[in-house]
């Protein structure tokens, strides 16, 4: 199974940035789709962003679009997620995963889909 590791979190003011990192360990992170997801105090876990396995194809959650990028870098084992305008309403603790899956071309959004996670970030946008 796959080692996940999340960096990047802090606090930061309404409208600031930041990029969060997801290391993973194992020779198979290059063939497989990474999803992000975030999980706010009192609600539930909720997909934000996705990427492939080569990275040609990328979903977003309606609230990132827009503000949000994912990207990975095989090379490195390590998927980004670079967040813009942030707002306090994402304030959450964000998670990467990894897919079950092998060489899905289609992004896969459920935490169903998702087979090795890691521990999480925690992100706090104040107002």
């Amino acid at each position: 199974q796959m080692q996940l590791v999340e960096s990047g979190g802090g606090l930061v003011q309404a409208g600031g940035s930041l990029k969060l990192s997801c290391a993973a360990s194992g020779r198979t992170f290059g063939s497989t789709a990474v999803g992000w997801f975030r999980r706010a105090p009192g609600k539930e876990r909720n997909f934000v962003a996705g990427i492939n396995w080569n990275g040609r194809n990328t979903y977003y959650a309606d609230y990132a679009n827009g503000r949000f990028t994912i990207s990975r870098d095989n090379a490195k084992s390590t998927s980004y997620l670079q967040m813009n305008s942030l707002k306090p309403e994402d304030t959450a603790v964000y998670y990467c995963a990894a897919d079950r899956r092998a060489f899905r071309e289609v992004v896969p959004t459920t935490p169903a889909d998702f087979g090795s996670w890691g521990q999480g970030t925690q992100v706090t946008v104040s107002s």
